[in-house]
């Protein structure tokens, strides 16, 4: 069990990364690889132009861009200057994207052109001039617009930022500092933004490296969007952490998939269920070596026992599990190793380490789906009369726990109604 963040911030943890991992292999990007000490390079090099652009403690700064270790660079960059990271969703458009603008504050915007026709800097034209605190759009690969910096450009501004600069904001940065807002996906109203701390994240992330089973050496396939909770905090920070290669994908394509996998000797590949459907489904799997695959993590979607009973016969996979988890509160719920098919795919698992999950039904009592650390498939939470609910009845999902939001940004009135004392 994960009690508390190994270090106060997740830059902080990035650049000791850097040294406890050194020339290890941190990232594989199509024809880019990095070790663990050149990523620090460039982290330090991202905070100094997020530093000489003018972010400072507290500001917020948006990346609306496919995964890609640019992505990375940026997001580390301006969490070591002191901003939250506020990512946004490569759906959305321009007006959706101009909106969490808006409503965050954003100083800075991070992005790309050229990917996949997608034109992030015209879609908000018609909506800059209504963003009165965007002082700019750094483009991090792709043709820059006029008006718009290159990533190039804005690392070489921050050339004359001293290193002792960077350390300083680094040391001004502690566990209880906002590390992000991601913004929920909108399906039941308008998006919110939910904040979290660094502390909270990386004791988060933490304990989903213990739950996967990740090691020094693995090869992690990354096609979980970074914009997601998933492809972010179960996704590129669990790598830094535990000395893992980041393979990120942006767009996932099976046939792509398979070569990079056999290539690259993947071992970890989370994914929804339609993931791993599509690597059964194949007509040309057979023709690749994908022995070396490990992990598989999925949820976000009904799971088939047949589907589960496959991915453990017909590929490599030695751990197959699932979870349940909401922005909100990161993952709650986890499958744990020898559980059975029926299982994996008919449950979200037992409740995370140092969290408490309940279903509350109408009437106020609750039924509940376990306490973290208790051991046991059947252990019960109690209603606030101290009475054990029934089970079986439909409710809504309640979590208490260390990775809980702190709050919605900038809503007290939404804050209030999700938050219970």
């Amino acid at each position: 069990m994960v009690d508390a963040p190994s270090w106060p911030s997740i830059p902080a943890m990035a650049l000791q990364s850097a040294e406890r991992f050194g020339a290890d292999e941190a990232v594989v990007d199509g024809d880019v690889r990095l070790s663990f000490a050149e990523l620090g390079v460039l982290v330090r090099a991202s905070a100094k132009a997020m530093i000489a652009a003018g972010v400072t403690h507290g500001d917020r700064v948006a990346i609306w861009a496919p995964n890609s270790i640019g992505w990375v660079v940026a997001a580390l960059g301006l969490q070591a200057a002191g901003a939250g990271l506020v990512p946004v969703n490569t759906r959305w458009k321009g007006e959706e994207a101009a909106d969490i603008l808006e409503r965050s504050g954003a100083r800075l915007l991070c992005t790309v052109t050229g990917f996949l026709d997608v034109d992030p800097v015209g879609m908000l034209a018609r909506s800059q001039s209504e963003l009165p605190s965007l002082g700019g759009i750094v483009v991090l690969s792709g043709p820059t617009p006029p008006g718009c910096t290159s990533w190039d450009e804005f690392l070489a501004a921050g050339a004359d930022v001293g290193d002792d600069i960077v350390d300083e904001r680094l040391a001004a940065l502690g566990p209880d500092d906002i590390c992000d807002i991601l913004f929920t996906s909108g399906t039941t109203g308008r998006p919110k933004g939910v904040v979290m701390r660094h502390g909270q994240t990386l004791r988060f992330s933490e304990s989903w490296c213990d739950f996967a089973g990740l090691r020094r050496g693995d090869r992690y396939l990354v096609v979980n969007p970074f914009f997601h909770m998933f492809g972010y905090k179960a996704g590129w920070m669990p790598c830094l952490i535990r000395g893992a290669t980041l393979l990120p994908v942006p767009v996932f394509d099976v046939g792509r998939v398979l070569g990079i996998v056999e290539r690259e000797r993947v071992t970890v590949f989370p994914g929804a269920p339609t993931v791993y459907q599509s690597l059964l489904d194949h007509p040309r799997r057979a023709e690749h070596d994908i022995s070396s695959l490990r992990v598989a993590v999925t949820g976000a979607a009904d799971i088939p026992v047949e589907l589960i009973r496959r991915m453990h016969t017909e590929l490599p996979f030695e751990a197959i599990m699932t979870g349940y988890g909401l922005t909100e509160a990161a993952t709650c719920t986890g499958s744990r190793p020898g559980d059975s098919f029926e299982t994996i795919a008919g449950t979200a698992g037992r409740a995370m380490e140092g969290l408490e999950v309940r279903v509350v039904t109408a009437d106020g009592t609750d039924g509940a789906a376990g306490t973290g650390g208790t051991g046991s498939a059947g252990s019960c939470a109690t209603g606030s009369d101290g009475s054990e609910a029934p089970r079986g009845e439909a409710g809504e999902i309640v979590v208490r726990g260390y990775s809980v939001m702190t709050e919605y940004f900038d809503d007290t009135e939404a804050t209030a109604a999700a938050i219970d004392a």
